[in-house]
């Protein structure tokens, strides 16, 4: 096989150093091609980026402000777009560069090419340095401001206490429908959310269309208009009214309503409430659903909330085999708590011994879970006085003396155990920070004579969650860090410890009461000494919640 050497390779000097190279167009090597060309002229080799301290968020050119990572690509991008002259040149690769974070300098690195003659193409790479500027955005200023809020959403619902609110707070968290609003302020009769512009009103509206029973109405303000230009700024307001009915109220409907609900007996009680009402007869386990138009055509309130609940001990329970879901009707024989203990004390007991003493029978839906011995709260309708004229007009032999609503664990309350659990707060007033903080939350800020009612209220919330499987589904419960007592058990309102962004309630009036006197001993011992019901409804583990937004480092 005959050797054909290769063709011979041409070489010229370059016309400034002398280097021998390949021929090209302008006679120069790279080195020499470099100093006589550059091709980043026309681009800044320093700039600067807009960042807002309050949201943390940068300002993407023009007019948007974005949420951006350090060394995120979404800061890459928005570094680039403050650059001039990029599209005059081809952008092979930028990276950032290592900096301080306390700098306030960031470093980016890019690689562009550009064809500087005919076929030939120079590759460089060089470094920008960007200048971090402290600034606010639009919506921070509006928030630093006073009275700048374009939006009200007022939502009212005409009731003696505050449960409603409170379950509606943790609603709202579980599905972030706060993260639009500016601003949240405790009213008399409920709650005022702001926002900053009409189309997030509208988004917390048709949510609370969802979740709960409601009616609407909108209205708006001029503020300012423009005849040359036909435009007006506007403040928009809409009130939202919740349906002044809650679970376990006892219910008297109407009767033309109530022959339209399947004929239903008017006496119910409130079972649940979702985006309507579902009311049932304990003594026949009908139920319906009632919607809030339905409602609103023929509105009416409840004859007794969860306060006027009268606890009773069960001597006998025997269901009569009709079944409706989770509910068993059984007809039971009750008695008044404690009546036929020899030491009653004579100032607990409100009525006339022969009162006291009765066996009472009553038909219930709680036969799946009321045992002999068990203890049940319930209305007593024989002593009760109620002003309504539907109930006054229903037949006696259509109204039972008690009407059963729900299993009680005196033994388990009497020990006040902590919990291990603990709900999240909305922090949207003056002093915190972020959309969730370690204050008292949005109900019971107001302080002044309410402030015994709420804690009230909000012990009474919890148990509601603890006791009721379906409502802790619908909130998210956290993981207590401290198991001390008091760190959750007890009541609401305490003194509070202020935490990080996303800070949680803590109640630590307890642990600071216990910490100072410590309890006595004999009665811990009669306490330790009763037992427990044992279908008491402990929160479980797998239930709770790893609150993540809480690990952050902190001083020993």
């Amino acid at each position: 096989m005959e050797f054909v050497p290769a063709p011979a390779v041409l070489r010229v000097l370059c016309a400034d150093c002398g280097t021998p190279i390949v021929p090209n167009s302008a006679n120069l090597c790279v080195a020499c091609l470099r100093n006589s060309v550059d091709i980043t002229e026309g681009i800044p080799k320093q700039a600067s980026v807009s960042f807002c301290r309050n949201c943390e968020r940068f300002l993407s050119p023009p007019t948007s402000w974005t949420i951006a990572r350090p060394e995120s690509q979404e800061l890459l991008a928005i570094c680039l777009k403050k650059l001039k002259g990029l599209n005059k040149v081809r952008l092979t690769e930028a990276h950032f560069i290592w900096t301080e974070p306390h700098s306030k300098r960031l470093r980016v690195s890019l690689t562009i090419q550009k064809e500087v003659l005919t076929s030939t193409i120079l590759e460089q790479i060089f470094e920008i340095e960007y200048l971090v500027q402290y600034g606010q955005c639009p919506d921070c200023t509006k928030l630093a401001a006073k009275n700048t809020w374009k939006a009200l959403v007022q939502v009212r619902q005409k009731v003696p206490h505050k449960r409603t609110f409170l379950f509606l707070e943790q609603l709202i968290l579980k599905h972030g429908a706060q993260k639009d609003t500016i601003s949240v302020k405790e009213v008399r009769d409920g709650l005022d959310f702001f926002y900053s512009s009409r189309s997030h009103a509208l988004k917390m509206v048709d949510f609370l269309n969802g979740v709960v029973p409601v009616r609407s109405k909108a209205s708006e303000q001029l503020l300012s208009t423009d005849t040359h230009t036909n435009t007006a700024n506007f403040k928009y307001t809409y009130s939202v009214e919740i349906i002044p009915i809650c679970k376990d109220d006892l219910v008297c409907i109407p009767p033309k309503l109530a022959r339209q609900l399947s004929n239903i007996s008017p006496l119910t009680i409130c079972t649940r409430v979702g985006n309507s009402l579902h009311l049932m007869d304990p003594s026949t386990l009908q139920v319906c659903e009632l919607t809030s138009h339905v409602y609103w055509r023929t509105p009416f309130e409840s004859l007794a909330s969860i306060t006027d609940l009268v606890e009773f001990t069960v001597l006998d329970v025997e269901p009569s085999g009709t079944t409706r879901g989770k509910w068993v009707l059984a007809d039971a024989q009750i008695a008044l708590s404690g009546a036929f203990r020899s030491h009653a004390d004579e100032d607990g007991m409100d009525f006339e011994s022969a009162t006291a003493s009765q066996i009472f029978h009553t038909r219930t839906h709680l036969g799946a879970i009321l045992q002999p011995g068990d203890s049940a709260m319930g209305y007593f309708l024989t002593n009760a006085n109620f002003n309504s004229d539907d109930f006054a007009a229903l037949p006696s032999h259509r109204v039972p003396d008690i009407v059963l609503v729900r299993k009680a664990y005196p033994n388990r309350r009497k020990k006040n155990k902590p919990r291990a659990w603990r709900l999240r707060s909305i922090a949207k007033e003056a002093g915190e920070e972020g959309e969730t903080g370690g204050g008292r939350g949005v109900v019971g800020r107001m302080g002044g004579r309410d402030q015994k009612k709420i804690e009230e209220d909000y012990e009474l919330f919890l148990r509601e969650i603890e006791e009721d499987q379906e409502m802790r589904g619908a909130v998210n419960l956290y993981r207590a860090k401290n198991d001390l007592p008091g760190a959750g058990a007890g009541l609401a309102g305490g003194k509070t410890r202020k935490k990080s962004q996303f800070g949680m309630d803590v109640d630590e009036s307890a642990m600071e009461q216990e910490q100072a006197t410590p309890a006595p001993v004999a009665d811990a011992e009669a306490t330790d000494d009763e037992e427990d019901e044992p279908d008491f409804p402990d929160v479980k583990l797998d239930e709770l919640l790893e609150d993540f937004d809480e690990m952050t480092l902190e001083e020993a």
